[in-house]
């Protein structure tokens, strides 16, 4: 099913019970909010299942923070567009619609008991090991959402659980059999791993304007709007401990650390008094910014700054790219201070000339000219396999091992593509990298390990195969009308 999902833009569910309960363990973070209309409204239908906007928001905001943590500070929500990650978070949910369908041709239900015992087991709502109710609703709160809500939520997730229960099978002893066979296979190779850096190439002028001229209409300047800027500073508002204290007691759940637990008052105070500024600072940017409007005020700097600049959070820079010059934008925060932006100009992207673009059309030509390079050397290894200068010991998918200089993961890699080929010579291409390799021996492993493991493997290959089959089912029998755009 891995290789499914990957082919089909990573349609992730079957079920997303587990990832819902690490979710509210680790605390809410606001982040990846998601609107797209009324927040009581359906953003599609599946059969007879209808997905609100609620619990699109709940699942893109669990993606979103799944995605931000792996990242780490390298994440926003311009990124998580450009990763599509609410058509993730909407392919997610139709793919658990088909089983929430499937369930109710069934009949299976989940009753107020099971629903009680599963909330109250999750760690993050008890006290002292009991299920604590303030806990619970603080929670809620924290998330804007109603119980009613963020419980039919978590029967779904239920439902489908016990859905898959039911229609789960492990392998038979024949299926274990043939997973034993392609287990046991063992191959002894030569290689060569070839990089960009193996090849060496000089910039040829011409032909860099030659691919330039081909390619012009990809290099171009960026969107550029020129604008006055008014800053207002909250440096200069002060709070007491109380104050500060009682603020984080209501906003605690977007204190986290890197593994998402919730950090106490003392680790969280420098947020805290940031996040109390932002919060105090907004009354004087609103008088700063009828000041302004008013001709009081002055702006403080004017810049001509590409879209997406740094220097403005994207909330601005959404509503600039919608704005007219002469529009006044009221102040939004951008850091620890807020801006009130007047768009003056818009400065349209055009093509570069050959000198203003030459650095990027230099990088592009040397990467497509180094690949044709590696390509070339490494058809001329599979011809003469006596060059490949390293050899390997016995190989397995069952005892992955790592092959220098490549990494573990690479290793893997390697190793998945070489025992689904046919080829005896071959090239693999993991990354940059070309692995040219030849199976110099081959034998069937009677290792007694392997042997046991293949139960295992075997029922997770008929789960994966079962669950692919059951969702193509299932997308042909539902049909998915959808009520918003941008899926």
């Amino acid at each position: 099913m891995i290789a499914w999902m990957q082919k089909h833009n990573k349609y992730l569910v079957v079920t997303i019970w587990i990832a819902t309960i690490a979710f509210i363990g680790a605390g809410f973070v606001g982040w990846g909010t998601y609107q797209y209309g009324s927040k009581a409204g359906a953003v599609a239908q599946v059969g007879d299942v209808t997905i609100s906007q609620e619990k699109f928001n709940f699942t893109y905001q669990n993606l979103y923070r799944q995605v931000a943590q792996t990242l780490g500070g390298n994440f926003d929500d311009a990124k998580a567009k450009e990763m599509q990650l609410p058509k993730q978070a909407f392919n997610r949910l139709v793919m658990q619609a088909y089983l929430l369908n499937l369930a109710q041709e069934y009949g299976i239900v989940v009753s107020e008991e099971e629903l009680a015992r599963a909330i109250a087991q999750v760690p993050s709502f008890q006290e002292n090991g009991v299920f604590n109710k303030q806990v619970y609703m603080t929670f809620l709160n924290a998330r804007r959402m109603k119980a009613k809500s963020f419980e039919a939520i978590i029967r779904d997730d239920l439902i489908i659980e016990k859905l898959m229960a039911l229609l789960n099978k492990n392998a038979v002893p024949f299926e274990k059999k043939v997973i034993a066979s392609a287990l046991s296979v063992q191959d002894k190779i030569r290689y060569s791993v070839l990089t960009p850096e193996d090849v060496n190439l000089t910039v040829d002028e011409a032909a860099l304007k030659k691919f330039w001229e081909a390619n012009k209409e990809q290099y171009k300047t960026p969107k550029k709007f020129k604008l006055s800027i008014l800053w207002t500073d909250t440096a200069d508002i002060n709070a007491t401990e109380e104050e500060l204290k009682n603020f984080y007691q209501k906003n605690s759940f977007n204190y986290t650390d890197a593994e998402g637990k919730e950090l106490g008052f003392d680790k969280a105070r420098e947020a805290v008094v940031r996040d109390y500024r932002i919060k105090k600072g907004k009354k004087k940017a609103l008088l700063d910014y009828i000041a302004l409007k008013k001709g009081k005020k002055n702006a403080t700097v004017e810049k001509t700054l590409a879209l997406g600049d740094s220097t403005l959070s994207k909330a601005l820079w959404d509503e600039i790219v919608q704005s007219n010059p002469g529009t006044l934008i009221k102040p939004k925060p951008v850091g620890e201070r807020y801006a009130t932006v007047k768009v003056l100009e818009t400065i349209e992207p055009r093509v570069m000339s050959f000198d203003e673009a030459k650095k990027e059309v230099e990088k592009a030509w040397m990467a497509q000219a180094k690949k044709r390079a590696l390509e070339q050397k490494a058809e001329a290894m599979t011809k003469d396999p006596a060059m490949l200068t390293k050899e390997s010991g016995y190989l397995s998918l069952a005892r992955p091992e790592t092959l220098p200089p490549l990494s573990a993961a690479e290793s893997t890699q390697l190793l998945q593509k070489l025992f689904t080929s046919n080829n005896k010579v071959g090239i693999i291409s993991i990354n940059k990298k070309m692995v040219v390799y030849s199976i110099v021996d081959q034998k069937i492993s009677d290792d007694e390990n392997v042997t046991r493991e293949v139960g295992v493997t075997a029922d997770r290959i008929k789960k994966g195969e079962f669950e692919q089959s059951l969702l193509k089912e299932l997308s042909g029998k539902y049909p998915v009308k959808t009520f918003v755009k941008g899926f």
